[in-house]
């Protein structure tokens, strides 16, 4: 039986942060534009399976709880700050091999701190992308949420190259 050094740290992970504040920056960005240049619930068609339509997310995910009176508010709001604290910790203690995981973690930090910002100055998050196809509509998201699914897919991709290692 041998036994493995362990593996060395990442050096500086964190300065895969400066991708988290390029996703808070477009993210607010774009939410100020479609907010600036939509009208509320009225679809502008820019493809035939693509519109930008603004509406106001209370909830989570899918509108995940968005008709309660307004408690969810904060519980989403501490949700993302505690998952961008432990992330930051997480990309802090990475090994030189998780060459993925830096990005993915600051794609989602990213995510969460756009939408974050959003629940607590306005009390909900502004979404604007809508694709539909044959009468059939993907919730609304915004671009903070394609940080947040982007780095969860780094995530996979990480984890399913770890287990082959």
């Amino acid at each position: 039986m041998t036994d493995k050094a362990p593996a060395p740290p990442m050096h500086k992970p964190l300065r895969w942060l400066w991708l988290a504040a390029a996703v808070i920056v477009l993210d607010l960005v774009t939410k100020y534009a479609a907010s600036a240049w939509l009208s509320y619930a009225r679809p502008v068609e820019v493809l035939p399976f693509f519109n930008l339509t603004l509406l106001h997310n209370t909830g989570a995910a899918f509108s995940f709880l968005a008709g309660h009176p307004g408690w969810q508010r904060w519980f989403f709001a501490a949700i993302a700050i505690g998952a961008s604290i432990g992330l930051t910790i997480w990309m802090r203690r990475l090994k030189a091999h998780e060459v993925l995981l830096a990005p993915s973690l600051a794609l989602i930090i990213g995510g969460a701190l756009g939408n974050l910002y959003d629940r607590l100055v306005h009390g909900y998050v502004v979404d604007f992308l809508s694709f539909h196809a044959a009468g059939w509509y993907f919730p609304a998201f915004n671009v903070a949420d394609i940080g947040i699914t982007l780095g969860a897919a780094g995530l996979i991709i990480e984890s399913i190259r770890d287990a082959r290692r």
